[in-house]
């Protein structure tokens, strides 16, 4: 429920806070008093509407769901909007957009305000007359989990078997090309680290000569070496390290040699093809190791395309079982909803005829495979479709909907805004909506602006909405303050003892 609701600045309104019970909370006053702003208010701190005022602010009991945005869930949680220079939207003081806002919101409030066809939708009228079965037996509720579970399957192994027949169009165009694929990469046959070896070749071929030329004339300095080993003993050094030097010298130039002269057998233009070749497989597919792991997908596809016929075979045998059994458990679940139609209709013809409207009918007819089965459930009104009758037969029928689905409800349904529900109605319609409504109010948190006394009567909580000057200000009226109030909507503003005793006795009527 909305437990507390407050507003400041927006258009006649200055400053006005509501705490707020369950059941049926009733708007009255003057018209131009400020009803309707106040409503759009209500539903603009909840993302439902943009608003101007600097701040409208709902606290609210719901129990929301809001891990994917980084909310947590508090006892009491705070919807506001405030505008400085610009309008900003939160919940519990995180800011988050208008549409972000009324998408929570929207699982716990509804707008009954305009021709919304979704309390009509197939799944929403099956799921009643669903509850209504469930009610007697449980067997529907069995039949439909196990429904449910199979026509899951069956619409990914309709998928499945539907991709493989597509691929089976080109089945040979794709074989073709794998193995193409394959042949190219094999073909080559890179190695991982093959290309760096061969840079590192055709560095050493692109010095090769200037290296040997110069280790030639390197070797001239062994011819002097016997003469620089006498010097040394003719000066009486010990030669060792000149000795351990050149021989370490004689190493490396014979180490050098034996590997430059070792490339004369290797033909150059070998390696320059061979790095082409590389080349072009890193160019196409980024890296040696990426063109070898495409080659082992491609292997992997090529397999999956040879045994396509097998795995297409299983395919539709399973698709045949659960067709089969989709289709038995679709029959049975509907079976059970045709034997319920007769006692639905009865039941929802009796809310129309209490709220004075003809007859509804109902058809059920099959349609495609759904979750919710092959059911179709439509309504007219004496055989006028949804689309023709009047604005205020919509609304009627649609809370006669919604007491036949909250007559099964478990838990709370949050909150429904009416505006002007009774407009233009007689007293005895006036009336049958105002008791729908109180049914209702069992199971929802309802607001409703109201001109008619009947209705005003039914309320539990009743808030007057009235100009002290230019000024909206909201009031929540005592018992006797009610019987005032419903009187003045009776005989206008000159209250009249007959209009305060009618008034009086409708209160008592309904307390």
């Amino acid at each position: 429920m909305i437990e507390r609701f407050y507003l400041k600045d927006y258009l006649s309104f200055k400053e006005t806070e509501l705490n707020l019970d369950t059941g049926l909370v009733v708007f009255t006053g003057p018209s131009g008093s400020g009803k309707s702003i106040l409503m759009n208010a209500i539903l603009a701190s909840l993302g439902g509407t943009p608003c101007d005022a600097s701040l409208c602010e709902s606290s609210v009991t719901w129990d929301i769901n809001t891990q994917e945005m980084g909310i947590e869930n508090e006892d009491i949680n705070v919807f506001k909007q405030i505008k400085k220079e610009k309008t900003r939207y939160f919940i519990n003081n995180q800011s988050l957009s208008r549409k972000s806002i009324g998408a929570v919101a929207s699982s716990y409030l509804r707008h009954l305000s305009l021709k919304d066809f979704s309390d009509f939708e197939n799944e929403n009228l099956l799921s009643i007359v669903d509850a209504r079965i469930a009610s007697k037996s449980k067997k529907i509720t069995t039949l439909k989990e196990k429904y449910k579970k199979s026509f899951v399957e069956y619409i990914q192994v309709k998928k499945e078997l539907s991709k493989i027949e597509e691929e089976e169009k080109k089945i040979v165009e794709l074989k073709e090309f794998a193995a193409f694929e394959i042949k190219k990469i094999e073909d080559i046959n890179p190695t991982v680290g093959e290309d760096e070896e061969l840079m590192l070749v055709k560095k050493e071929f692109s010095r090769k000569e200037k290296v040997l030329e110069s280790l030639e004339s390197a070797m001239e300095i062994f011819n002097y070496e016997h003469l620089a080993s006498s010097a040394l003993d003719t000066l009486g050094v010990e030669s060792s390290f000149f000795d351990d030097a050149m021989n370490e010298l004689r190493a490396h130039f014979d180490s050098a040699t034996e590997k430059f002269s070792a490339l004369e057998d290797i033909d150059v233009e070998e390696i320059l093809t061979r790095i082409e070749e590389i080349s072009w497989i890193k160019r196409r597919y980024g890296s040696v190791e990426e063109a070898l792991n495409y080659k082992e997908l491609k292997k992997q596809e090529l397999a999956k395309y040879e045994n396509i016929e097998i795995a297409k075979s299983d395919l539709c045998d399973r698709y045949e079982i659960l067709s089969t059994l989709v289709e038995s458990l679709a029959a049975q679940i509907s079976d059970l909803r045709e034997n319920e139609l007769v006692a639905f209709e009865s039941a929802l013809n009796s809310y129309l005829s209490s709220l004075y409207l003809r007859d509804a009918t109902l058809s059920l007819k099959r349609q495609e495979y759904t979750l919710s089965g092959c059911d179709e459930l439509s309504i007219a009104l004496s055989d006028t479709a949804l689309s023709k009758i009047s604005t205020g037969e919509f609304n009627r029928l649609r809370l006669a909907i919604l007491a036949l689905k909250s007559e099964f409800m478990s838990k709370n349904g949050g909150v429904l805004m009416l505006d002007e529900i009774d407009a233009n109605l007689s007293g005895e319609e006036s009336m049958s909506v105002a008791k729908v409504l109180r049914t209702l109010s069992k199971h929802f948190q309802i607001f409703v602006i109201s001109h008619q006394p009947q209705l005003t009567s039914m309320g539990d909580q009743h808030f007057l909405v009235y100009k002290d000057g230019t000024i909206s200000k909201t009031k929540e009226l005592s018992f006797n303050e009610k019987v005032d109030e419903i009187a003045r909507i009776i005989s206008g503003e000159n209250i009249s003892n007959e209009a305060k005793k009618f008034a009086r006795e409708l209160l008592e009527a309904n307390r």
